[in-house]
């Protein structure tokens, strides 16, 4: 992780995961009032502090447990019945190693249901390769962890037959270790437009990742005032004083 990096985590803690808010700011009486985007902020129910990286990279840890996310993908895929993912994981400095199981993964949709990560059964049998030859053209970078994470491992849940990989239904975590993959939910009527969640349970905590399915209207709004929106954020986190 670079520093420039480092001071970004620190300035956009708690934010954006994205839930934007039209208000109108003050004007001067002969100047036309402006719509000016405020962040406003879900609520995961659980201590943690959540931060992005971009438009479609969202990061929540706490205490225990560190979690990046990718949606670029899932973001194209409305109507679909298939979601990927893309996440990176590793445990906070200091805390002892730990194996996450797939159980260990789930989705929170808006219509209030709970998905469990598919089984490898049903990922090869699904028609998922049109989903991970678009992950691949995204070049989106998701292995922003903390500092003393400097070598890589692999989230394994998933491979297809024919790729040489093995499938593994568990994960061993350590802080030195970020380790990456990419993850499919089988979402039966399609993916929504709106408010999601990553749950991934560490052995002691629950990290839950905000994201949210855009309208296109929502994008082109989020795309127009995003450095808008960054420097409010980096603004509410100065250090005072």
């Amino acid at each position: 992780m670079t520093a420039q990096s480092t001071r970004r985590f620190a300035l956009a803690a708690l934010v954006l995961a994205l839930g934007l808010a039209r208000t109108q700011a003050p004007a001067a009486a002969d100047e036309p009032k402006q719509d000016v985007p405020q962040v406003k902020i879900p609520q995961p129910g659980v201590p943690q502090i959540m931060t992005m990286e971009g438009r479609f990279i969202r990061i929540a840890y706490n205490n225990e447990g560190y979690a990046t996310l990718g949606y670029r993908v899932a973001n194209l895929s409305v109507g679909q019945e298939w979601m990927l993912l893309e996440i990176g994981l590793t445990v906070r400095d200091g805390v002892p190693e730990e194996t996450l199981t797939r159980d260990a993964l789930s989705l929170d949709t808006p219509d209030g249901k709970t998905i469990p990560l598919a089984s490898i059964e049903e990922f090869r049998a699904a028609p998922t390769a049109g989903l991970v030859k678009r992950a691949e053209m995204s070049h989106d970078r998701i292995n922003y962890f903390p500092p003393q994470a400097t070598h890589a491992c692999r989230i394994g849940f998933f491979s297809d037959l024919d790729s040489g990989a093995k499938a593994w239904d568990q994960v061993s975590l350590n802080s030195q270790a970020g380790c990456l993959g990419r993850i499919f939910f089988h979402v039966p009527g399609g993916i929504q437009h709106g408010q999601h969640w990553l749950n991934v349970k560490f052995e002691k905590s629950l990290v839950r990742i905000p994201f949210r399915i855009l309208t296109d209207e929502e994008y082109k709004y989020l795309d127009k005032h995003y450095k808008n929106i960054e420097k409010q954020v980096k603004d509410a986190f100065k250090k005072k004083g």
